[in-house]
């Protein structure tokens, strides 16, 4: 049944394919922007990617304001409000974002302060706050997983007062982003289970949470089909140019069908346990995944059967009666939990990835409060957390 009214946006030119980041030089020229300067991480500098991305500028004539490659794990108003100062003082003129969630968050939250000419990225918090016109902003993701590469949404961290701060506009959207697979070849087979199944989740919440529209599923439907085909693959073989390309494209299409349609019960969880216990959250997805589908099971049992179609193939989806398709969804993610566990160790309960018993309180009491629990559609209660996390411990 189609939705009474829905609205989509998806403005971000997307550069992908093998020689993706050769055309950085002539989309900032396309912008009138000459001058970037690149936000990083000293990760991405040791694994020699930031290499890889200075080397498309050789035959051009922009020059690299300044690049930063001390952004934390977790984006910090300290970093984004030391970043703009460098962006000011260096006459930069746009933005190039290199690596996984933090350096994409922080850059957006850059984008904040220069464009809309503050230096209190604070009282921009929430939804819709921002008018200004950006600064040209390219997103170079080097994890197949966040999608935050074509997402309008940033979370800043605030460490004087202990809070995560979230900025939702479309304003936030990168001009362009950039889908390369040299920029994942060399990412752990770990962390590419971990995002692989944080791009999994996110296209099926987009797929059955409330605010779920035709577009977004074509979007969230085609990223399912992409993670099954490739996830255990790529983390089997992480050179495998095509996989990894494919992957790249999965946590796109996810990122893109989530920013139209909105998450749900697994993302406020694991945005907890991410808080609480310091969880990474591709872990947090990959563990509460299957418990949380099984909670909805009643109210979505249809959604999740009729998406074991795209995770495993025509014959299996055929073979299987209908009320039991849902049911092989939830076992078929579990299979995979299990056999990325036997091929690099990722952690499929909360126990093995650091949260303690005690902390199930505080989780359950944070999870409640968190956005993502809204466009669930079957709605919890603090009892219902605290069981989910007794399963997936």
């Amino acid at each position: 049944m189609l939705p009474k009214y829905y609205e989509f946006q998806n403005p971000v030119k997307i550069n992908a394919g093998q020689d993706a980041l050769e055309t950085i030089p002539y989309e900032l020229k396309q912008m009138n922007a000459s001058r970037p300067i690149i936000i990083t991480d000293k990760g991405i500098t040791n694994a020699g990617l930031l290499k890889t991305v200075l080397n498309a500028f050789d035959d051009s004539e922009l020059t690299i304001g300044i690049i930063f490659d001390e952004t934390p794990p977790d984006s910090s108003l300290s970093t984004v409000n030391r970043i703009a100062e460098l962006y000011r003082k260096n006459k930069c003129d746009s933005i190039i974002a290199l690596g996984g969630g933090s350096p994409m968050d922080t850059a957006k939250g850059v984008n904040i302060l220069i464009s809309e000419n503050t230096d209190d990225i604070r009282k921009f918090m929430g939804a819709d706050r921002l008018k200004s016109k950006m600064q040209p902003f390219i997103a170079i993701p080097t994890t197949s997983g966040t999608g935050s590469e074509v997402t309008l949404v940033a979370v800043i961290y605030d460490e004087a007062n202990q809070v995560k701060m979230p900025f939702t506009s479309a304003r936030l959207l990168p001009d362009v982003a950039i889908l390369d697979p040299r920029m994942t070849i060399g990412l752990p087979p770990r962390i590419t289970a971990a995002t692989g199944m944080d791009a999994l989740t996110h296209a099926i919440e987009a797929y059955t949470c409330l605010q779920k529209n035709p577009m977004s599923d074509a979007y969230a439907t085609a990223a399912i089909k992409l993670v099954g085909e490739n996830l255990l693959k790529v983390v089997k073989d992480g050179s495998n140019k095509e996989a990894r390309f494919a992957m790249a494209n999965a946590s796109t299409m996810a990122g893109i069908a989530f920013s139209n349609s909105m998450v749900g019960a697994v993302h406020a969880i694991g945005h907890a346990c991410g808080a609480v216990a310091h969880i990474h959250h591709g872990n947090a997805m990959a563990i509460l995944l299957p418990y949380v589908m099984e909670f909805n099971m009643d109210m979505l049992g249809n959604l999740y059967g009729e998406l074991l179609l795209f995770l495993t193939d025509a014959d299996t989806y055929t073979t299987i009666e209908a009320d039991k398709r849902a049911g092989k969804f939830i076992e078929t993610i579990k299979e995979m939990n299990k056999k990325l566990n036997e091929l690099c160790k990722m952690p499929i309960k909360l126990y093995d990835a650091g949260l303690k018993k005690e902390q199930f309180e505080q989780v359950a009491t944070t999870a409640l409060n968190d956005g993502a629990m809204l466009p669930n559609p079957k709605e919890l209660s603090k009892k219902d957390v605290l069981e989910i996390l007794e399963r997936a411990f």
